[in-house]
């Protein structure tokens, strides 16, 4: 069949054409145009006598509209048809009918079997055998038989949520026919071919059909969904579509569990393309919660796009134990492991620095992950409910580092047991050089990825070997010591990196390989630790839980689908064995969709060199034209008559309108609410407390609750206030006490807290508010006065040095040295040699310098920020305290003045440190220095 020939239904009727020149000139003759004159009354009289007056001849072209409008009835009279189908088949051999029922039939299916039944109709009319078969089915009978065994397969066939297997469904044919050649071979097609070159028209010219004939309509339907990305501020998802002539807008829909429509986005295809992409905006928690992606108003498998836990993204908490350095983000030890997984996780941090209120803060928003960077000891209140989130299927991120190097070696929250302090690789008191990373061994997340070239460590905590230490090691290093060790824990589990989260103790955090390692370790992850008691199933494959119908609608019943294999098996698309849905069951499932990633839907190729006849379907191929032309006519007859009206002079007695029509404003009366509106001014109770605060310098020291101690601690601090204003330009305002547990501690740069046995223990709360004061940069001297009461006394703590060891358990305090010859301390005002108080002889402890330790510099500090904690037994408030009069009010041991005054200089040294940090450790200060020093 070629071509748009023409029938028509009652041809005789044509016959009446022939009566076309009596209607024109019948249609010539209409009635004269009335004439309209002015009232004189002498016209009048003049024109009494009526003159006889006959028709005129109508205007050319109102005969020929009138004669059209004949001619068109007389058409759709005689019933044309535009394109008739003729039934003509081949009798050389039986009718083949191959038809295409994947999921981009399913729009159009009830016209594929309208055209496959009339097809099987003809081939009964002439009495041929026929064989049917559909490409998506698993199995196929191409025997050819009669015409009415064809049009029971055909009523049982249905389109089905696969794509088409035409290589199968040709070797089936092959087989059924064996040496007979097929009379008429008819391809019903769903117009999408499989890759770049689909051979299948060829392949069916290889039958040598005496006729072969192909059938399709590129359906608007024939989208799909070819992938989703879950980014950090949307989603974004990409489709692909068959016709590409006009442009066209569509609306993907995101669904949770329930089906329920939570959030949509637009997807604009420009004319000429096939592949476009767009975003669905919606905040994280709403993500996590789609289910699937749909097309608003396709209905098939291809326009769904099913999700599952793998897709959602995960919330990662990140906590460190050193507050970090704003002005130099480069050495915080957050900065690398937030960049890592910025554009995989959703990254959240605590709202303060108290980890006994922040950590629990945290586990209340159930991330999937927890990352401690360099945090040694927690809070004795938050193991418990850190074990139990992680029992439920909580991930625990940890980094070493100094803090952690010096914790204890029983933290129950470290995969393996640790040794004290860390290994240093290189330098000059190591034999050992920077390590390398080993080969990732074949177990674990990193299996696969390549080692990485150009990555040294140089420092690292070690582990205690044990039986099962190689076992619980995701990567170690080329000398074989681990570098990340892993302990699982119920459903969740622990992993420790055995370097710093920055690029201090290796070159990882600053390597692609950083990035890679985080992402894998996150996607091992539950979306939400509490979401489940019971993890995904670890077997080798999982059961079907929901299958996806050729509509797109989730259903329970399984079929024929077999379990799905996990692993390397796993298939990347849906097949005839495991069709598209979820595998799995209720707790965790893991989605098969249609389509592999990334597919573009492309037409058949045009089949050149073959003897082809292309064909639309059923209900496109013969246009009847009878409604149009009647149509047409009774148009014509509107505008005839409309004609004939103005002729006649009908509108010519409207009246006339004005020139201009008047335009109606609506007023919008927008009243405004008065601005005379007074708030009353008053303060939050306090506020005059704060303002007076960040006034000026204020030294604080802890109310211990003893008020003799109280007493002293204030006396001291007023004492060392008046030293400080007479020899230096600071000067602070009285000296204020604070209780730790309800007072606020920012205010203040330095908490000087004098231990005494006697008076209460503080709270649990209460040192978690210190900890937190001491992370946000605040430092916190504790005095034991126990210097001469400790003399003599081998081994066993005093009192007040039990009490100090009590408190400091719950609080994650960095390793300490007593302070070196070359800190800022000893020369932030003063040269000083020691730190003396009431007593002489006890050390005065700070953080340790860890670059340091190694360096050659006898003069400047490496070491940024100042140290958080300082601890000493002379007892400096007892020396400092003055009285009214201003009299020292305890005496100095032993009884010199001059210890007193270096006393009050080491006070000034401490508050200058304070105040102006390692500004001393500068290069420019170092000649004023020595000249000083006499060197």
């Amino acid at each position: 069949m070629s071509g748009f020939p023409l029938a028509f239904g009652a041809p005789v009727i044509l016959a009446a054409l022939a009566a076309l020149p009596l209607i024109w000139w019948l249609l010539k003759l209409t009635p004269p145009r009335p004439k309209y004159e002015v009232f004189p009354p002498l016209r009048i009289l003049a024109s009494v006598l009526k003159r006889e007056e006959t028709p005129a001849k109508s205007p050319w072209w109102l005969t020929l509209l009138r004669m059209l409008m004949a001619a068109l009835v007389i058409f759709a009279l005689a019933d044309p048809v535009l394109n008739p189908r003729t039934a003509t088949l081949s009798g050389e051999g039986p009718l083949v009918l191959v038809i295409d029922n994947s999921w981009a039939t399913v729009g159009d299916w009830e016209r594929r079997v309208e055209t496959a039944t009339t097809l099987i109709g003809d081939a009964t009319d002439r009495d041929l055998p026929v064989s049917i078969l559909f490409t998506a089915d698993q199995t196929h009978d191409a025997t050819p038989g009669t015409a009415a065994a064809a049009l029971d397969k055909l009523g049982a066939a249905a389109p089905r949520p696969l794509r088409p297997d035409r290589s199968r469904t040709l070797e089936t044919l092959r087989v059924a026919l064996a040496d007979e050649k097929p009379g008429t071979l008819v391809y019903v097609s769903d117009s999408i071919a499989v890759d770049e070159t689909d051979p299948f028209l060829s392949d069916l010219a290889t039958l040598l059909p005496a006729e072969l004939r192909l059938i399709e309509d590129r359906s608007a339907t024939s989208i799909a969904i070819t992938g989703a990305t879950n980014g950090t501020d949307a989603l974004t998802v990409s489709l692909s579509r068959l016709d590409a002539t006009d442009a066209q807008a569509l609306i993907v829909d995101a669904q949770d569990r329930q089906g329920r429509i939570i959030a949509s986005g637009q997807v604009d295809f420009p004319a000429g393309t096939r592949e476009a992409s767009g975003e669905i905006a919606a905040p994280f928690e709403l993500r996590n919660d789609f289910a699937r992606l749909s097309i608003s108003g396709i209905g098939s498998a291809g326009a769904t796009y099913l999700l599952d836990d793998g897709f959602r993204r995960r919330k990662v908490a990140l906590v460190s134990g050193d507050s970090g350095d704003g002005f130099q983000p480069l050495l915080s030890p957050l900065y690398y492991i937030e960049r890592a997984l910025g554009p995989y996780a959703d990254v959240v941090k605590p709202g303060q620095s108290d980890l006994a209120v922040a950590i629990p803060e945290i586990l209340a928003q159930n991330p999937s992950a927890l990352v401690l960077a360099d945090v040694g000891r927690l809070p004795a209140d938050v193991y418990d409910p850190l074990q139990k989130w992680i029992q439920r299927g909580g991930t625990l991120i940890r980094f070493a580092g100094p803090r952690l190097a010096a914790a204890p070696s029983d933290d129950p929250l470290v995969p393996v047991i640790l040794r004290q302090g860390e290994r240093a690789l290189g330098g000059a008191l190591s034999w050992a050089e920077p390590q390398p990373l080993a080969d990732f061994p074949g177990f674990g997340p990193f299996a696969g990825m390549p080692r990485p070239e150009g990555i040294l460590v140089k420092r690292q905590v070690l582990a205690e070997p044990t039986p099962d230490l190689a076992a619980r090691t995701w990567a170690s290093l080329a000398d074989g010591t681990p570098l990340v060790t892993v302990e699982d824990n119920a459903a969740g589990r622990v992993v420790l990196f055995h370097v710093s989260a920055e690029a201090t103790w290796s070159d990882l955090p600053i390597s692609g390989t950083f990035v890679e390692m985080l992402r894998r370790i996150v996607q091992l992850t539950r979306v939400g630790a509490a979401d489940a008691e019971n993890g995904q199933s670890t077997a080798p494959s999982l059961p079907p839980f929901r299958l996806l119908t050729e509509r797109g609608a989730l259903t329970t019943e399984a079929g024929t689908a077999r379990p799905l294999p996990l692993g390397p098996d796993q298939p990347k698309s849906a097949t005839f064995d495991n069709p598209p849905g979820l595998y799995g069951n209720e707790d965790g499932f893991t989605a098969l969709n249609l389509l592999p990633s990334d597919t573009k839907l492309r037409p058949l190729s045009p089949a050149n060199g073959l003897t082809l006849t292309r064909e639309p379907m059923a209900g496109t191929a013969a246009t009847p034209l009878k409604p149009g032309l009647l149509s047409l006519a009774f148009v014509l007859l509107v505008v005839d008559s409309l004609v004939v009206l103005f002729i006649g002079g009908a509108f010519s007695r409207l009246p006339k309108r004005a020139a201009t029509a008047s335009l109606l404003a609506l007023a919008l009366g927008l009243s405004s609410l008065p601005l005379d509106r007074t708030f009353a001014a008053d303060d939050k109770p306090g506020d005059e407390v704060i303002l007076e605060r960040l006034e000026n310098t204020h030294l604080a020291y802890v109310k211990t609750g003893e008020e003799n101690v109280d007493r002293l601690s204030e006396q001291g601090l007023i004492g060392l206030t008046d030293f400080l204003t007479y020899r230096t330009t600071l000067e602070p305002s009285a000296p204020v006490g604070v209780d730790i547990a309800t007072d606020e501690l920012s205010f203040y740069p330095i908490i000087f807290w004098p231990i005494s046995a006697s008076a209460p223990m503080p709270t649990q709360a209460a040192i978690s508010r210190i900890d937190a004061y001491m992370r946000a940069g605040g430092t916190v001297l504790f005095d034991t006065r126990d210097q001469i009461s400790s003399l003599g006394n081998t081994g066993a703590p005093s009192p007040n040095g039990e009490r100090l060891q009590a408190i400091l358990a719950n609080i994650d305090i960095p390793p300490l040295e007593p302070v070196p010859s070359d800190h800022v301390l000893t020369r932030a005002f003063y040269l000083l040699q020691g730190f003396p108080g009431r007593y002489e002889g006890s050390p005065l402890w700070v953080e340790a310098r860890q670059e340091a330790q190694a360096s050659n510099s006898g003069v400047a500090s490496t070491g940024d920020g100042v140290t958080p904690i300082m601890i000493t037994g002379n007892d400096l408030l007892g020396a400092w305290a003055i009285d009214e009069n201003g009299r020292s009010v305890m005496p100095v041991v032993p009884a010199d003045e001059m210890q007193r005054e270096m006393s009050f200089r080491s006070g000034v040294n401490i508050m200058m440190y304070m105040l102006t940090g390692n500004y001393k450790a500068d290069q420019v200060h170092v000649p004023a220095l020595l000249e000083r020093l006499g060197q």
